[in-house]
């Protein structure tokens, strides 16, 4: 049931991720069949001023005691810090142990890692944030590649929009697809989004530790779609094949045939987004070969496929 939705502010908090929550929860829909939600507005200091992270103040109506007995207690982004009050944590806990729906978005996790929730659970938050957040809370069991995690009655979404997709998703758990798509409807996004954040991620160009194989990674690149092998590059680099093998492990962290599929498939996204070639043609031109090895090297390095990428992020 929705029939309570409860959101908790604190200082600094995102006021994008903030209005997400208010919109698809609290605006009255009833006209249009989705059924009324009570949305309350809590913070550790009801009629107090709250500073936003851009500089617009929200002065929430309700404290944390109406966050008591709400059937979603909703926390958006905030500016990531060493400590959150104390107060709002423990509030969290008691929602928590009462029953509710715990729902963050994007940086809202650290608030739920604070409060020890997120312990031994999937969970996830925006991939700009991912390494920060598995260093401090090293048993919450973080996915940065999904866009958004349900483990139990805790529902944790990654950066912004995917915050959407976790606000519909509830929608569509609790009350049905009908309401869901009403409201993403009058949105204007889709009801339910296909792939991961990954496609959002830049994959970083792998770099080489040392100058010794710098020159043959040059020529990898520029030779994309060219074949090469252990033997063929080993003999360039004029090692024998193990010691090629155990350097390039050393210098760059990888093996080369993950190295060089990894710099096609950045190859391929950039011709994915730039070009109007065919994906047979991009996977000629990556060294892939067919536009079969192109799509399953790219699904499971990106997370979705070529043409969904291009319709994503193609700029003609």
């Amino acid at each position: 049931m929705l029939n309570t939705v409860a959101v908790v502010l604190i200082e600094e908090f995102a006021p994008f991720e903030f209005g997400v929550v208010c919109e698809v929860f609290g605006i009255d829909r009833t006209d249009e069949g989705v059924p009324p939600m009570e949305f309350r507005v809590c913070g550790e200091r009801p009629g107090e001023p709250l500073r936003s992270s851009i500089g617009v103040q929200v002065i929430p109506e309700a404290g944390l005691d109406a966050i008591s007995g709400a059937d979603v207690v909703a926390v958006p982004a905030a500016k990531v810090r060493d400590e959150y009050p104390s107060a709002v944590l423990d509030a969290l806990r008691s929602a928590a142990d009462a029953g509710s729906i715990l729902l963050s978005v994007c940086s809202g996790a650290f608030v739920l890692g604070a409060s020890g929730l997120l312990d031994g659970r999937r969970c996830a938050t925006h991939w700009y944030y991912a390494d920060a957040f598995a260093a401090r809370f090293p048993n919450a069991r973080l996915d940065p590649d999904v866009l958004f995690v349900e483990d139990g009655n805790i529902i944790t979404s990654a950066g912004t929009a995917a915050g959407i997709d976790a606000c519909l998703h509830l929608v569509r758990r609790e009350l049905g697809s009908g309401p869901a798509t009403t409201i993403a409807r009058r949105m204007v996004v889709p009801p339910q989004r296909d792939g991961g954040q990954r496609q959002y991620i830049e994959l970083p160009i792998p770099q080489c530790a040392a100058d010794s194989l710098g020159p043959l990674l040059t020529f990898m690149r520029e030779n994309i779609a060219a074949e090469h092998t252990v033997a063929t590059l080993a003999r360039r680099a004029k090692m024998s094949e193990r010691t090629f093998a155990r350097r390039f492990l050393a210098e760059t962290g990888t093996t080369p045939n993950r190295w060089l599929s990894t710099q096609r498939v950045l190859h391929a996204r950039h011709l994915l987004e730039e070009s109007e070639l065919t994906i047979e043609e991009v996977a000629t031109q990556c060294g892939f070969g067919s536009a079969a090895l192109l799509r399953h090297h790219f699904h499971r390095t990106v997370g979705v496929a070529p043409n969904d990428y291009r319709r994503t992020f193609g700029s003609w």
